[in-house]
C-alpha cells in the first residue's frame, strides 16, 4: 500500500524556496502540463520532497475554475506521488503549472499527462 497523503511538510509554501525554484530550476512539458524542477544539490540541500500547483489567472478568470484545477492537480500529484518520485527524484522541489485555457474534461485526462510527464523524465 503506497502512502496516498499529501501532508504540510510536502507543501511547498516559502516565498524563498519559490524564487530559488524559478531562478534555478529546470522547466519540463508535457502537454498540458508544465513542471519547473529543483533537485538536491550541494549549493541548495534539499531535505525531502515538496510541491505545488499553480493556474494562471490569464487562461482561468473565475477562481472557481482555478481551484478545480489545482484540486485536480494536487489529487494527481498525490495518487500517483511513488511515480513522481521515481521519474524526479526523492529529494526535489517542484511546482506544476496547467499551460492551457480549456478546463480539463475528466480527472482521467489530466492523470494522464502527469503520468506521461514522468515517464518521459525516466526516459531521458
Amino acid at each position: 500500500m503506497t502512502d496516498s497523503k499529501y501532508p504540510r511538510a510536502e507543501k511547498l509554501k516559502a516565498k524563498t524556496e519559490i524564487a530559488l525554484l524559478f531562478e534555478k530550476g529546470k522547466w519540463r512539458t508535457y502537454g498540458n502540463l508544465r513542471i519547473i524542477l529543483l533537485k538536491d544539490k550541494p549549493d541548495f540541500p534539499v531535505s525531502s520532497a515538496k510541491f505545488s500547483v499553480s493556474v494562471s489567472k490569464r487562461y482561468f478568470k473565475k477562481a472557481v475554475h482555478r481551484n478545480r484545477v489545482k484540486r485536480l492537480l494536487r489529487e494527481c500529484y498525490r495518487m500517483n506521488k511513488d511515480l513522481f518520485k521515481e521519474a524526479f527524484g526523492e529529494k526535489t522541489v517542484a511546482m506544476l503549472f496547467w499551460t492551457s485555457p480549456e478546463m480539463p474534461k475528466k480527472f482521467q485526462d489530466v492523470e494522464t499527462q502527469f503520468i506521461r510527464l514522468c515517464q518521459t523524465q525516466k526516459k531521458s
